[in-house]
């Protein structure tokens, strides 16, 4: 076996890792890069392998930067089968249009305001070639092996994290690889815990808080003071949030708050129509988490929906105070960057960053306390209070994987740490190795590694 990493090296965007065993080529997890110029280049450059060479693709979940690069590869030739969960198939029908209608929409208005240093800008794929790729998807179920040939198979472990989340272990003559995917944490509001694994002989493993520990203040507390101090200044509350697992949590806290009469009757938006669709999707998959079906319909009854462009905008006529969850939750694209424009200028409003923000993006920034911010080509004032709530990932902490790793009985012959920027890679690295004894390395970008 051989093992190539393609993506997610001392970065937490752009998964992708290629298994060549024998003369099979598996290609684990397959995101689109972001933050960064440089490294969104990537996504633009010749794809390492011929994407016509590859035979499979095997999802670790929906994610954009897990999935996000499909209908660019499928255009480029691949032509194998994808394999995934039923959530994530279910999840991906709905991430990848939408990704593709986000960037043919960033290249329109990058041509029409002129702010592109290429003429015409062009998107990377289309929303009709997000809609395409979900016909080569094949779902599984989990913990159900899967035989890629007589000695090669492989099987979905649930990971928490998101719906249809998983990791895959591979089995080849008696050797085992697992991948972790993005491990999700075992008291999440919302998600089951990750499953226990005991023994494998390599193991792919995520490093994105491998540097930090959530937070221990109380969720509901911290919104509902957010809130509270928001309202008391006549101001609204935008939340960038993914629509795929951050949004569900923000409003499972809301209805709570809610029931307990914690906060006023604030009008509360989810102006994402992919988070409303995902939202719905928490009924169908109840046995991936903790809540009720009444719970999920309250959830999903908190917000006004906004499906179409016009009833976004309707959102910012409002002359109350509003609160408004949109996407994308790094404030890479989307219906969040309209709002922004209108709630960054004013000092009364709050923005509420919920979730990683990756190097680069325009959530970065705020977070750092950037004083402008760029949008649509135009350089927007950062006056709003700025608040980040450190208690709600959906990934396990540094704490949290190695209670996770000391289930193992027996060492990996080698970890390789992933999908976490360079200091928090070394970080865990620096943990495991001292408190387990483990062999750890973090790849660069391209390495290859034989896998004995």
């Amino acid at each position: 076996m051989k093992l190539a990493f393609l993506g997610a090296t001392r970065t937490v965007t752009g998964s992708k890792y290629l298994l060549t065993v024998d003369s099979q080529k598996i290609l684990v997890d397959c995101g689109l890069f972001q933050g960064h110029q440089e490294l969104r280049q990537r996504n633009w450059a010749k794809f390492p392998v011929s994407p016509a060479e590859i035979d499979a693709v095997i999802l670790t979940h929906a994610h954009i930067d897990h999935s996000g690069y499909l209908p660019r590869l499928i255009k480029n030739g691949f032509k194998g089968d994808i394999y995934c969960t039923h959530g994530t198939k279910e999840l991906c029908a709905i991430l990848l249009p939408d990704s593709g209608f986000l960037q043919e929409e960033d290249a329109y208005r990058a041509n029409k305001y002129g702010y592109t240093k290429h003429r015409p800008a062009l998107p990377l794929y289309t929303k009709d070639d997000g809609v395409r790729a979900i016909n080569q998807f094949v779902p599984l179920d989990f913990r159900k092996p899967c035989k890629l040939s007589d000695s090669l198979s492989f099987t979905f472990l649930p990971a928490g994290h998101i719906l249809g989340a998983s990791m895959v272990q591979f089995h080849y003559h008696g050797k085992t690889v697992l991948f972790s995917g993005d491990l999700g944490r075992p008291h999440h509001l919302i998600m089951t815990p990750p499953t226990i694994v005991t023994h494998t002989d390599y193991l792919i493993l995520e490093s994105t808080y491998g540097n930090r520990l959530h937070s221990p203040i109380n969720a509901l507390d911290e919104l509902a003071k957010i809130i509270h101090d928001t309202l008391s200044r006549q101001g609204s509350i935008i939340i960038p949030a993914f629509a795929v697992g951050r949004a569900q949590d923000l409003l499972y806290l809301l209805s709570q708050l809610k029931d307990a009469k914690r906060i006023p009757n604030i009008p509360i938006f989810l102006d994402s129509p992919m988070a409303q669709d995902v939202s719905d999707l928490l009924i169908h998959y109840s046995n991936e988490h903790r809540l009720s079906k009444d719970q999920c319909k309250k959830l999903c009854q908190i917000a006004t929906y906004t499906k179409t462009p016009e009833e976004s905008k309707e959102i910012n006529t409002h002359s109350e105070p509003v609160l408004i969850i949109s996407a994308s939750g790094m404030i890479e694209g989307g219906r969040i960057l309209h709002h922004l424009k209108l709630f960054l200028p004013d000092s009364r409003n709050s923005i509420l960053l919920t979730g990683y923000q990756a190097p680069g993006t325009r959530g970065e920034q705020l977070l750092h306390g950037n004083p402008t911010i760029k949008i649509h080509g135009e350089s927007i004032p950062v006056h709003a209070q700025i608040h980040t709530m450190q208690n709600m990932s959906a990934h396990a902490d540094y704490q949290e994987i190695l209670t996770w790793l000391g289930h193992f009985k027996q060492s990996p012959q080698k970890v390789f740490l992933t999908h976490g920027d360079l200091s928090s890679s070394e970080a865990l690295k620096d943990k495991i190795e001292k408190k387990l004894g483990w062999s750890c390395l973090i790849p660069d970008y391209l390495h290859t590694e034989i896998l004995h």
